[in-house]
């Protein structure tokens, strides 16, 4: 089993997971890619309406969702992040005609590229939360956080680290 396999990479995660079980300091770090006209305009709304959530995130605005490329996904994800939210309109309301069809097409398949390259796909997620659901935004990221921190740390965390 060579260091760049799947099953090395697998088992790096599971080791990942005991170091989350057995270290209450860690915190994950979650890259969010939001969609101008709907997500991040719903975050501002929950940040107005002084709605508590997580710090763990760190937001980029993008113009739709459609524009987040796989491989901003992917830097994400290799320089140590935990999870990537990608944020953008509900189905058939992208200010783009059809931004938002095409990111659900690029998730779903970056899902099954990251899967067969041994990475835990469920590090990725993609929501729908318009501008007026800043209550959903606060509970999104509630709940990724957490689920972040069950899992541990990316294994790639420990991989890069100098």
């Amino acid at each position: 089993m060579s260091p760049g396999d799947g099953q090395s990479r697998a088992a790096d995660a599971r080791k990942g997971c005991d170091v989350a079980m057995t270290d209450p300091t860690f915190e994950p770090r979650i890259v969010a890619f939001l969609c101008n006209w709907c997500t991040y305009t719903g975050a501002d709304l929950a940040g107005t309406s002084r709605l508590q959530y997580p710090p763990n995130v760190r937001i980029i605005r993008m113009m739709c969702s459609g524009a987040v490329d796989p491989v901003y996904v992917i830097k994400a994800l290799t320089d140590g992040a935990d999870g990537v939210l990608i944020g953008g309109c509900h189905p058939g309301d992208c200010h783009y005609q059809d931004g938002n069809y095409k990111a659900r097409r690029r998730t779903a398949v970056l899902k099954e590229v990251l899967a067969g390259a041994g990475f835990d796909s469920d590090r990725v997620w993609l929501r729908w939360i318009s501008a007026s659901e800043g209550k959903l935004f606060a509970n999104t990221i509630g709940e990724m956080t957490d689920a972040m921190r069950a899992k541990g740390p990316t294994p790639m965390r420990q991989e890069w680290s100098v």
